[in-house]
């Protein structure tokens, strides 16, 4: 006979970069259920400085947190005393925004009598396609791609994870926020470099591939990075259409490398799973179309499952953080 195990109903806090959230999720029969999902935005602090300053997220943090708790609570229609526990990120993050979200989640936890859960923020990412309908089961390939991140991890159980490979400079996230700033296009910079290659030319720039054909699944993006700059300070004054280009030609270098370093990565992965495989993606730069498209188009190449979870999902969010809060 299989053991019966009650639901459990978790409160996630995230705040280990520039969102503000909050989440109540609900595990049931294995099956995830989000009840609320707050998220409360510092794109315009952080706007004039084109990229996110650690002290004024930590404030931010500290100004917002009580609101947005309280906002998914109240959104999923529970108090405190119907919690099983609180879940909160510990790190990795800025460290002070870290400390105003964990702080918050203890007193909460020992005002309630509830369970206190510490969760890393990367295995809050690499659980988050399980919230996606239908949801992963174990075993998978994941690629984890953020601002701060980047690398390929087989993720065998709850705790039970292979880091295959990951950068060895720059975090992709990082490249793609860069490059908007460099081009002056705003901030968050990643949809807006996808946004503007819609209209580029993306052969115009001849830009490297680091890494490419190389054995393993390792990254490198700091000379890419460093490519783009020297072609925008060779043309000087750059037009829109130089811009539209330039993003244009950086995001076809990276589909290129993703799709390599992707390849290897499922030759190693499949002896561990035989023929049928799943490959997923999680992360802020999951959530672009392309990388989304290409992922999709190797995984089907490979008979591979393609699963990624909803775009508000890959994202920092905090229904991340109840998940694998609940799941441990």
């Amino acid at each position: 006979m299989c053991a019966v195990t009650k639901p459990l109903t978790i409160l996630g806090i995230e705040t280990s970069c520039d969102e503000t959230a909050a989440a109540v999720l609900r595990l049931e029969d294995g099956r995830p259920f989000v009840l609320s999902d707050v998220v409360l935005g510092q794109a315009a602090h952080h706007a004039p400085y084109k990229g996110v300053v650690p002290e004024i997220a930590a404030r931010a943090h500290v100004e917002g947190l009580d609101g947005t708790i309280a906002a998914a609570m109240r959104d999923a229609g529970l108090g405190f005393a119907d919690l099983d526990g609180v879940a909160a990120t510990a790190g990795p993050g800025l460290i002070g925004g870290v400390m105003v979200g964990l702080l918050a989640g203890k007193a909460i936890a020992l005002a309630h009598e509830k369970p206190l859960i510490a969760v890393n923020h990367l295995e809050g990412h690499a659980l988050s396609p399980r919230l996606a309908e239908g949801g992963a089961t174990f075993p998978y390939l994941l690629l984890l791609v953020s601002g701060g991140h980047c690398q390929f991890i087989a993720v065998l159980g709850v705790g039970e994870y292979r880091r295959f490979g990951s950068t060895i400079d720059d975090a992709l996230g990082e490249a793609f926020d860069k490059l908007a700033k460099l081009l002056d296009l705003g901030f968050p910079g990643g949809p807006l470099v996808e946004k503007m290659a819609k209209n580029g030319d993306s052969t115009r720039f001849s830009l490297p591939r680091p890494l490419m054909g190389r054995e393993g699944c390792d990254f490198s993006f700091a000379g890419l990075k460093t490519a783009c700059a020297r072609e925008a300070a060779a043309l000087g004054v750059l037009s829109d259409q130089d811009k539209a280009d330039l993003c244009a030609s950086f995001q076809a270098a990276v589909l290129d490398v993703i799709a390599d370093r992707t390849r290897n990565a499922m030759a190693m992965f499949d002896p561990m799973w035989g023929a049928k495989g799943r490959l997923v993606a999680a992360g802020g730069v999951a959530a672009n179309k392309p990388i989304r498209a290409k992922l999709e188009q190797l995984a089907a190449g490979r008979g591979y499952d393609f699963i990624a979870p909803p775009l508000k999902w890959c994202t920092d969010n905090a229904a991340m953080i109840a998940l694998a809060g609940a799941e441990r």
